[in-house]
């Protein structure tokens, strides 16, 4: 079984257990509770370039990767190992650059943003807050009004089509998609 099968069964089975249970909370998600596979169960679980991408900082190949065009659809992406949401597709744009760009994640604290200094300039690594998975890079390039674009892997990401947010336990986020 993929991650993503497993994410949505994970998320069902939380789902089916805090409704029965009562136990409930509005601020409380799966993936805030996401606790990170050792590495070999990782090499199980992803692909051979999701595990580089993700846990060896690598970068895929622009312009050949599933979701640098995606953002015709309507939905959000997800963190591909905890679940977490991190962008919308309302916050996608086609950089030119051959991945997903976007101008802010949905929530800033399921990101972390590490300095670095490459021959863009100073540029910032993206890692995931919940996974400790590398996403991506961060430039100050991009549209306005706040010049941010968030270049992230499509092998990081799982994209969640807007018609299966509810199903999947990312009903809450709906309003962000439009």
């Amino acid at each position: 079984m993929k991650i993503g099968s497993m994410l949505t069964l994970f998320v069902s089975v939380c789902t089916i257990f805090c409704f029965a249970s009562g136990a409930i909370v509005a601020s409380a998600a799966p993936w805030d509770d996401y606790k990170k596979p050792d590495k070999d169960k990782l090499k199980e679980l992803l692909t051979p370039l999701q595990y580089r991408v993700t846990q060896e900082d690598g970068t895929e190949t622009p312009f050949e990767n599933p979701y640098y065009k995606f953002y015709t659809k309507k939905g959000i992406y997800v963190d591909l190992l905890s679940g977490a949401p991190l962008f919308s597709t309302t916050d996608q744009f086609d950089s030119g650059t051959g991945w997903p760009s976007f101008t802010k994640p949905i929530d800033p604290k399921y990101i972390t943003l590490h300095k670095k200094f490459s021959f863009f300039g100073e540029t910032y690594e993206v890692r995931s807050n919940t996974s400790d998975s590398h996403l991506g890079d961060r430039f100050n390039d991009g549209p306005p009004p706040n010049h941010l674009r968030y270049c992230i892997n499509s092998a990081a990401l799982r994209f969640i089509p807007k018609d299966s947010m509810e199903k999947e336990g990312y009903g809450a986020f709906l309003d962000l998609v439009k």
